[in-house]
């Protein structure tokens, strides 16, 4: 054999340039790079340095053969032109990859058993013995590729995939490939950070790939060592003393390299089974004393206690959440994190959807294209100053938004109705500055003759006409309707674009559900430590109920380390609460699709993960078929229900008692149900008292805003019996 033969490092596609750099780095001469992967030279040392230090490549090829490919004939041929005598010890196993596709070869199988039978039939003849053939760790693997009318033959040094270093044994959804997480890595420049000192951090770190091996880099320890074997290894090629010296000098550096490491590597996951899974793999690498995964959302990231470095993360782009809309407003969490959190520090985000990346609210400073599988991705490169946040040299928004509202003179009811406004707004904007609340009812029918309900959402109002009794006058009605949208910009120093009118008349059936609009207009407000999606235009009801805030607000300080269960959940402002008062876990159940997708939006927007479970269901139906059990459980029915997808018709009066009874045998002992409900002629069943621990909180639950409308909701405390 030649004392410089060629090789063939493969790796995935996108990091050719970094793998060529890396092979030079171990001594390999005419170092060429073609599509996912690098030829090079040099002595088998070289090789063995690629099989132990290569944090990049997939495999290692010994070139055995090049030849034009022609019939079956012509290829059977070529394949024989090797000495298969010098690869192969009689007797023992080998198996075959084939790749590519000819006029005359048209299937990967029919190439790998020509190739077979091939290299079968020179031993036999040669030695008379015929070599097993065995798919999982055989003594030999044959790589051949037909590709543009040429034929490649390759030994395989390598054994299973260099990406498979030993230590990832269970692995969570949709794991980074350990060589794909290093070329990330090297592209982020931690490399350089590395040396000096920085922090490497993932706020969704999955089983801890990046942090893994972002730490074998800093520590300069070969990706290889853990491995238990490589496919030279029983290739009668091998130089087991040359690869002896290999390993103890790797060895050697490793225990210097952990010696010498100051870097913190710190990772944050929600799910508790792949927190045990990623510290399982820290431990396997040797690296379980410097690497911390705790579990956390990312929604409850506030501080991290490190010097400042490197925050990489592969965010869910597709498949983990499964709806695209939802993952806006996660990005949009993680810009935040990345403006606040992580200010001053590098950034990098790896993701299969490049559209996302520009919901951050942060400019990349640098896109690389890599690939994950046959994935195109976009590596974003973010640093975390505030020249880079989108809206830097804009001008104050606040001021360039302002619109100047030119309106007519008010009439005489319209200025009645502007004076009984601002002493309203004059009250309830303090008390509301005070509370830190964005979102609350100014004006509920104060005087009769203006029959509406004004509710802020920040900066855009929501008005509601109640339906006028027969006896008053159409025509009267509708002049006061003018008279109240008009005082209303005026009041307010709005632009009349920025009010929703709707009719509350009395909804029945299937209307209440029924989209009113199909503007599509999402804003975001704010609630507590929350963040919502508010739709003014769209639906009967915005999506936040005003009225249950105290109750919201409630749950999420009782919420710590319980199972909560929200039941008929609308858009999941309650799931949220909860999810942020630190729920152990949380279920939501919804006969709306609609819904569903609107609370897993909220959930992604306060940056919460897909652990949080969503069912799209009747909730009757879900509680006869329940199991579990829920320390905390939240039910707020509609009064009347008929979906087309309910078997029954929901009727909250009538159906109540076996609706409590049902979810009470779900609620653990100790634990609490809240009940509430908007029917005004409601009355709660007196065998409910006598059954359980049963306590009218609805006093408790209704705030400043609504104290002029205290029958808007009632609500209940139930708990079992002691």
């Amino acid at each position: 054999m030649s004392t410089s033969p060629e090789f063939f490092a493969s790796c995935p596609k996108g990091i050719e340039s970094l793998l060529a750099e890396e092979l030079a780095g171990f001594g390999a001469d005419s170092v060429r790079e073609t599509v996912a992967g690098c030829y090079f030279s040099g002595a088998l040392a070289v090789a063995y340095q690629a099989c132990l230090w290569s944090r990049l490549a997939n495999r290692i090829l010994l070139m055995v053969a090049h030849f034009p490919a022609g019939d079956r004939d012509v290829i059977y041929a070529g394949i024989q032109t090797v000495d298969w005598d010098d690869h192969i010890d009689p007797g023992k196993t080998l198996a075959v990859t084939f790749t590519g596709s000819s006029p005359e070869i048209r299937n990967t199988h029919f190439g790998a058993l020509l190739v077979k039978d091939a290299v079968v039939d020179q031993l036999i003849a040669r030695t008379g013995k015929r070599p097993s053939i065995a798919t999982k760790s055989p003594d030999l693997r044959i790589h051949v590729r037909l590709h543009k009318g040429k034929v490649q033959v390759g030994i395989d040094l390598s054994g299973d995939s260099l990406h498979m270093r030993g230590y990832r044994q269970d692995v969570g959804k949709a794991p980074l490939k350990e060589n794909l997480a290093s070329a990330i890595l090297y592209r982020a420049g931690w490399r350089e950070l590395a040396r000096e000192g920085a922090s490497l951090v993932d706020p969704m770190c999955g089983s801890g790939t990046f942090l893994l091996e972002g730490a074998m880099i800093a520590a300069d320890i070969a990706p290889g060592l853990l491995r238990a074997r490589f496919g030279f290894d029983r290739w009668p090629g091998h130089i087991p003393s040359v690869w002896r010296d290999a390993m103890g000098d790797a060895r050697e550096r490793r225990q210097a390299g952990l010696d010498n490491m100051k870097n913190v590597f710190l990772g944050y996951e929600a799910d508790q089974w792949i927190v045990r899974q990623g510290l399982a793999n820290a431990q396997r690498a040797g690296l379980s004393k410097r690497i911390r995964i705790e579990q956390a959302e990312l929604a409850n990231l506030h501080q991290v206690d490190c010097p400042e470095g490197l925050v990489v993360v592969n965010p869910p782009y597709g498949e983990r959440l499964g709806d695209e809309a939802s993952l806006v407003y996660l990005y949009q969490n993680l810009g935040e994190k990345f403006r606040t959190t992580f200010k001053g520090w590098q950034g990098a985000v790896f993701t299969g959807n490049p559209g996302l990346g520009r919901c951050m609210g942060i400019r990349s400073r640098k896109q690389y294209t890599l690939y994950n599988g046959a994935l195109e991705c976009k590596l974003l490169m973010f640093a975390n100053e505030e020249q880079w946040f989108a809206g830097y040299d804009a001008r104050d928004k606040e001021t360039a938004n302002k619109t100047s509202v030119q309106s007519a003179p008010l009439t005489a009811g319209a200025t009645m109705f502007a004076n009984r406004l601002r002493k309203n707004l004059k009250q309830m904007s303090k008390w509301a500055k005070r509370q830190d609340i964005q979102c609350y009812r100014l004006y509920d029918a104060d005087m009769p003759e203006y029959a509406v309900a004004i509710d802020l959402y920040g900066d855009k109002v929501h008005v509601q006409e109640y339906k006028a009794p027969a006896s008053i006058d159409e025509a009267k009605a509708t002049e006061r309707l003018q008279d109240v949208m008009s005082a209303l910009p005026e009041v307010l120093s709005i632009s009349p674009k920025d009010i929703a009118l709707k009719s509350r008349a009395k909804q029945s059936g299937k209307k209440q559900y029924e989209r009113q609009a199909d503007k599509n207009e999402f804003f975001e407000v704010k609630e507590g430590s929350g963040r919502f999606l508010v739709n003014l235009h769209d639906y009967l009801d915005t999506g936040l109920f005003l009225d249950h805030r105290p109750l919201r607000l409630r749950i999420a300080r009782e919420a710590a380390e319980k199972r909560f269960l929200n039941l008929f959940c609308y858009t999941g402002a309650t799931t949220v609460h909860a999810a942020l008062g630190g729920a152990r876990s949380t279920t939501s159940v919804d006969l709306s699709k609609t819904y569903l997708d609107w609370a897993r939006k909220n959930l992604s927007l306060n940056g919460f993960s897909d652990r949080h479970q969503l069912e799209q269901a009747d909730c009757m139906r879900w509680l006869t078929d329940a199991k579990g059990q829920y320390d905390l459980i939240y039910i707020d029915p509609p009064t009347f229900s008929n979906s087309k997808r309910m078997t029954d018709v929901f009727d909250v009066q009538r159906d109540h008692v076996e609706l409590l009874r049902l979810a009470m045998k779900r609620l653990a002992h100790g634990g609490t149900l809240y009940f509430s409900n908007n029917y005004r002629r409601f009355k709660l069943d007196e065998s409910l008292m006598d059954e359980f621990e049963v306590k009218d909180i609805t006093g408790e639950t209704l705030d400043k805003d609504f104290e002029r409308n205290r029958r808007i909701h009632q609500c209940w405390k139930i708990q079992h019996r002691l």
